[in-house]
């Protein structure tokens, strides 16, 4: 584990605040972690920290989904507009023609409320975002900002990453189940699997348990920009897009059974991992998107298959082999220095390319 641990310390050289990273292969464990949780009192990172996850979040929603296809309460082929009637309309949009295998897939063609709205992206990447993080948001205000703009592509025709996507998938998953979305992924995933470090925060702006602080500069892309502590916030901004709180290890035991099989049938484990190319779609190379999950070709050629998130302060990265046996949990609390830089040299160091 020598050269993960040096991946970590080069995180840190590189001016990233802390990292933490959890290998799980078998039986075997390993855990560790350069740089600090807390900037002020120099306090170190630990295993059982809980941190933001990002758009890790859309694994549990899309599990959640398959998880109410199996239990027959909901189709992959169904329509956007026969469970939600009226919401999905205007401006070239038409919920008739979206079914919740293109939001899954991201194929929608619906336009990413949070990246491709001037006001959202100015609220969220500048200073702004100091006030704007306690923002109280519903799910439908989220997708209507989206669809004030005409879609991207006819629905099914492309690739493109859009968080309204997964808003939807959330209240869809709402209607089908008669309870909130909350309350199925309690049922479905964070019960059955004794993810007891994982939760929804609801409105609540402060992490529950022991937590590293997070940290962004604002104005983001500025060089020169301050560092602030980003660390309470509203994640209804986030909800089945963004918006639950986990731990490493939680982490590796949902992706280990997600991409084991162990949580729903044969012919949907095949659906969920059947990708489509993100090529042209400004997303993260080398990537082909799945259903709330994708796979990606690493810098030394290796594929590996997972998940991976990010907001203000906190970036996650999740990724294994094939099934499951072998995975990498990484979390950052910082964003100015591309975390993903940090994140290919430690999955380098679990995945050389000798074993391709």
């Amino acid at each position: 584990m020598n050269k993960i641990q040096d991946a970590l310390e080069q995180a840190v050289a590189a001016g990233l605040p802390g990292i933490v990273a959890e290998v799980r292969d078998g039986e075997r464990s390993w855990f560790g972690t350069a740089g600090v949780a807390d900037l002020a009192t120099g306090r170190a990172r630990t295993q059982e920290e809980q941190f933001h996850i990002g758009s890790l979040t859309k694994a549990f929603t899309a599990t959640v989904a398959f998880k109410l296809v199996d239990e027959h309460r909901l189709r992959l082929d169904d329509t956007v507009e026969q469970w939600l009637p009226g919401l999905v309309q205007g401006n070239g949009n038409d919920g008739r023609l979206i079914t919740v295998r293109h939001l899954l897939q991201q194929t929608s063609g619906l336009v990413n409320y949070a990246f491709d709205d001037p006001d959202m992206m100015n609220r969220y990447i500048s200073t702004d975002y100091l006030k704007h993080r306690f923002d109280q948001w519903t799910p439908e205000e989220l997708v209507r900002i989206g669809l004030k703009y005409p879609p991207y592509y006819a629905p099914g025709t492309a690739f493109r990453y859009s968080n309204a996507n997964y808003m939807l998938l959330g209240l869809i998953i709402e209607r089908a189940s008669g309870s909130t979305y909350a309350e199925e992924l309690s049922r479905l995933i964070f019960r059955p699997l004794g993810l007891t470090g994982t939760y929804l925060p609801g409105t609540e702006t402060t992490i529950a348990g022991p937590h590293s602080r997070m940290y962004a500069k604002l104005p983001a892309g500025d060089p020169d920009a301050q560092v602030h502590d980003v660390t309470e916030l509203n994640s209804s901004l986030g909800w089945a897009a963004g918006g639950i709180v986990s731990t490493t290890g939680d982490l590796g035991r949902f992706f280990a059974a997600l991409l084991g099989g162990e949580l729903f049938s044969p012919a949907l484990q095949a659906e969920m991992w059947a990708t489509v190319s993100t090529e042209g779609a400004g997303w993260i190379p080398d990537t082909r998107y799945g259903m709330g999950t994708f796979e990606q070709m690493l810098p030394n050629g290796v594929t590996v298959f997972g998940g991976g998130g990010a907001l203000n302060g906190s970036w996650t990265y999740v990724m294994g082999t094939r099934d499951g046996k072998r995975l990498v949990v990484c979390n950052v609390n910082g964003d100015w220095v591309n975390p993903l830089d940090a994140f290919f040299a430690v999955l380098e160091a679990e995945f050389p390319a000798a074993e391709k």
